[in-house]
């Protein structure tokens, strides 16, 4: 699909063309020319590029899919769908599935079922067998068949002795774990932020020393085996100054936050709505300012959507017995506006770093190199509804709101996707 955009910004700190307005070609998949002026040859789309942003095209961290055996949630189509309308171009998916993906056959399975999308889709192993925690899934086997990173998901890795030999194992061929930050022994069966809400709503809360305290752990392993450790979903601001020192001390640790942690408070469950039922919970106003200040200083390196689709039925019950999660993918890139991230943060964030930390290769906008690309206009409005929402589920909080930052186009693998 050849394409002229003209009038765009470019927000890219890796191109010479960063924060210019351009107009960009695209032929056969490639950047053939990006300058002042460009003339349409008649045979390609143009598209007015005027007040909107070319970036990277977005890469999601962390986001769940349904597939394999539990379709009924989300699938690889569907997925991949609310993908293209966020803006994303490519999606690690985790392996908490049914069978779980701990295996060379499941890895395969995905790979082969993605193929010949928009949006790469690359499969996350899990570290142990089941998401049991107890014996060493196949992790050598997994990266051979093109397993890009390990996680046993919303699942933390509890045993300490267990943690230890896993990142032993993965240091052996530079593979990388990526972990859920819970202590589960503190926070127990508890669903909502520990904190004055909590008493106030008279129900149990998980104090942020369960997430730090796990954090804490693997860290002290993370030194001990001087071996690199991605923590998923951070959510406090003690959690910041962990890492942040971590960092400091010169240690191989990388951290991401989930964008909804950026903008919804823990006040959000008054009204006991089950969309915004997350793990880890909704914090404190203090926690997201820490975040979000976390991530400008480059302590955060990531933001991702921890996309979570559920059934109706998981959530259209009372609270306490309601499904985590939502699902995120087309409202990263709103959240992360409403934040107060511009567009070379949102760039950095959402599309270089997490292709960096799972070494992948990064997209570039300059001349010659191929075209994987987001074009988004930061101050448009839509309304997220039924309609438009692309996911099999619909458990957001966000659904028929009115959003500002509308992904107009996404470009990879040589197909395009435009949105009106």
């Amino acid at each position: 699909m050849n394409l002229l955009i003209t009038g765009v910004t470019i927000a890219d700190p890796n191109s010479q063309f960063h924060q210019k307005t351009c107009d960009v070609r695209v032929e056969q998949g490639k950047i053939t020319a990006i300058g002042s002026n460009l003339q349409s040859s008649g045979k390609e789309e143009v598209f007015d590029g005027a007040g909107a942003i070319l970036s990277p095209g977005f890469f999601d961290l962390n986001c769940s899919i349904g597939d394999p055996g539990f379709e009924t949630k989300e699938d690889v189509e569907t997925g991949t769908r609310a993908a293209m309308a966020g803006g994303f171009t490519g999606l690690a998916v985790l392996p908490h599935t049914r069978p779980v993906v701990h295996s060379k056959g499941e890895i395969a399975y995905l790979i082969n079922k993605a193929k010949g999308n928009l949006v790469d889709v690359l499969p996350i192993g899990a570290v142990s067998t089941d998401l049991e925690g107890k014996e060493l899934a196949e992790m050598y086997d997994m990266q051979q068949a093109g397993a890009i990173a390990f996680s046993d998901g919303t699942k933390p890795i509890c045993d300490d002795g267990f943690m230890s030999r896993a990142l032993q194992y993965l240091k052996g061929f530079n593979g990388l774990m990526m972990v859920h930050p819970e202590n589960k022994s503190i926070s127990g069966k508890s669903q909502i932020n520990e904190s004055k809400t909590s008493v106030l709503l008279g129900m149990k809360g998980v104090p942020a020393l369960a997430e730090e305290m796990h954090i804490s752990r693997d860290i002290f392993l993370a030194t001990y085996h001087e071996a690199p450790l991605h923590i998923s979903n951070i959510s406090t601001a003690g959690s910041v100054a962990l890492i942040k020192k971590a960092k400091k001390d010169g240690l191989k640790i990388s951290c991401d936050v989930a964008a909804h942690h950026l903008v919804f408070t823990e006040e959000l469950l008054n009204d006991f709505d089950s969309n915004y039922k997350v793990k880890p919970p909704l914090r404190g106003k203090s926690d997201v300012k820490a975040l979000i200040n976390g991530l400008k200083d480059g302590t955060i390196d990531a933001v991702c959507s921890q996309h979570r689709p559920q059934e109706i039925e998981f959530k259209a019950v009372e609270f306490e017995i309601a499904a985590y999660g939502i699902i995120a993918l087309q409202t990263v890139l709103p959240l992360m506006l409403k934040a107060g991230l511009d567009a070379t943060q949102i760039a950095e964030k959402l599309a270089i770093n997490p292709r960096k930390l799972l070494k992948l290769a990064v997209p570039v906008i300059e001349e010659d190199e191929i075209a994987n690309f987001t074009v988004y206009h930061p101050t448009l409005e839509w309304e997220y509804n039924i309609a438009n929402n692309q996911s099999k589920s619909a458990n957001s909080p966000l659904l028929n709101k009115k959003l500002t930052g509308k992904v107009q186009l996404v470009y990879n693998n040589k197909q395009l996707q435009a949105y009106g």
